[in-house]
């Protein structure tokens, strides 16, 4: 190959000639050192040179940042590696390598709980569960959301400001900081205000550190000791349900009464089924009317456990006629004034998707229901029960009839117990539906409700 003198003027004239897609110039002066131009306009300096009986080029830079001088002396000490029998190529690897080790140990040092904490996060939500070998549910991820969050912002709920979660006071530590020294300070501090809360985030900080010593980047920051130390596990709260957090046999006329008192038929009819379901509050209030089944007596409920497909649980006669009443509040339309006001916003009316639908709510389902819930509680004389005693009631309640524990688990969506459980009870709806139903004319007996199922189920089939 033809070689030049390198000059500026001669480095500023190449140009790739048209039809190819590359060209090169080379030095006469530096062994090895050339000039390329691409089709594109772009031009770099290589070096070229012959080591074991193969070819090695190398690029070394933009002529715009390298001068010649410069260019010159590199392709030299390429050379001289070429001749002491090294490859530049492995040379420039390992400085690679080495470079992005520096990287992970000053990373190692001054990384933030809050920044190991976000990757964590993002972990959770693109990796499978090895445990349930299915990806995390949203309020897995939420909830863990939650408790590093620092509060302050207006809440979905009421539009009171949030409150910081448990973790938060950690996220603005080095994870160097996570010593057993500080878990436990900070632990004891928790526990103090809410020790319920504190306990579960106590496990999801333990099983963040683990996550930490299985990654390169984290690997070793945090002390082996720092969530299992005895002076974590002494100040450690157990944690445990609210003592009187489930309505009793006999408590049950008086909240029955309260509760089918309240004026607003979709917080009433929300809260007879969250103790009728057993089921959490956040799936019930998300039930639409395309997973209602009123011909085969049927709900289909996002489902905690079961991720990506949900479960569906039986529709009681009474439960059917309670939504059977909130579809026909749905399915009517307004009057000819309401219609007009909508015409004249450029809103178009149509029946909400949402069984327990809100129309001051910004999703358009219900979103606060404890509020009547806790003034029917005082109409009534009860001890306060929060929403989730009411599936906690559900569950108690449920023994009355002997109702096999596996129904109800799997009517509430708990995940199976026990190895039989898990591989060996397949149970169809309608064995759900014949305990199902005998747990609701129970509750009904037990709160002097008279109903005719028959009636109901009437109602139920006239539905299209």
């Amino acid at each position: 190959m033809a070689k030049v003198n390198f000059t500026a003027a001669r480095v500023e004239r190449h140009k790739c000639p048209a039809g190819k897609s590359q060209s090169f110039l080379w030095d006469s002066k530096a062994p090895g050192l050339g000039l390329r131009a691409t089709v594109n306009g772009a031009k770099s300096y290589i070096f070229q040179g012959k080591i074991h009986g193969g070819t090695v080029r190398v690029t070394i830079g933009d002529p715009r940042s390298w001068t010649i001088d410069k260019a010159q002396g590199e392709a030299h000490r390429l050379q001289i590696l070429i001749d002491s029998g090294k490859d530049p190529r492995e040379e420039a690897a390992g400085q690679r390598a080495a470079h992005a080790a520096r990287k992970v140990e000053a990373r190692r040092h001054t990384a933030t709980v809050g920044e190991a904490w976000a990757d964590y996060l993002e972990y959770l939500r693109t990796d499978i569960s090895p445990k349930t070998k299915k990806p995390r549910s949203p309020r897995y991820l939420a909830d863990h959301a939650a408790l590093a969050a620092p509060g302050g912002e207006i809440a979905k709920r009421g539009g009171a400001k949030t409150v910081r979660g448990p973790l938060a006071p950690l996220m603005t530590l080095k994870l160097s900081s996570l010593t057993a020294k500080t878990v436990a300070a900070w632990l004891a501090d928790e526990a103090r205000e809410r020790p319920t809360n504190a306990a579960h985030a106590y496990r999801l900080l333990k099983a963040f550190i683990r996550w930490c010593g299985g990654q390169d980047e984290y690997a070793g920051t945090i002390a082996p000791d720092a969530y299992d130390s005895p002076k974590v596990t002494a100040v450690l709260p157990q944690s445990k349900a609210k003592e009187g957090d489930c309505l009793q046999r006999e408590q049950l006329p008086a909240w029955f009464d309260a509760v089918r008192k309240i004026q607003n038929p979709v917080i009433s009819a929300y809260l007879q089924g969250l103790l009728i379901t057993g089921a959490r509050r956040e799936e019930l209030a998300a039930l639409a009317w395309a997973e209602v089944d009123f011909r085969w007596r049927s709900l289909h409920i996002a489902d905690k456990v079961e991720t990506e497909s949900g479960r569906t649980i039986p529709l009681t006669p009474f439960l059917a006629s309670l939504l059977l009443d909130l579809k026909r509040i749905n399915d009517t339309p307004p009057n000819v004034r309401q219609l007009r006001r909508l015409k004249q916003r450029g809103e178009k009316w149509q029946p909400s998707p949402w069984v327990f639908a809100s129309k001051t709510a910004a999703d358009g389902k219900l979103a606060e229901p404890r509020i009547a819930h806790t003034k029917a509680l005082e109409v009534a004389g009860l001890p306060h029960v929060t929403l989730h005693g009411l599936r906690r009631s559900f569950g108690t309640l449920s023994e009355w009839v002997e109702c096999p524990v596996g129904v109800v688990a799997q009517i509430q969506g708990h995940a199976p117990s026990a190895i039989a459980e898990k591989h060996y009870r397949r149970r169809p709806l309608d064995l759900l539906r014949m305990w199902h139903d005998k747990i609701e004319a129970w509750l009904l007996q037990q709160a002097g409700i008279e109903f005719d199922a028959r009636t109901a189920q009437a109602g139920m089939h006239a539905v299209k």
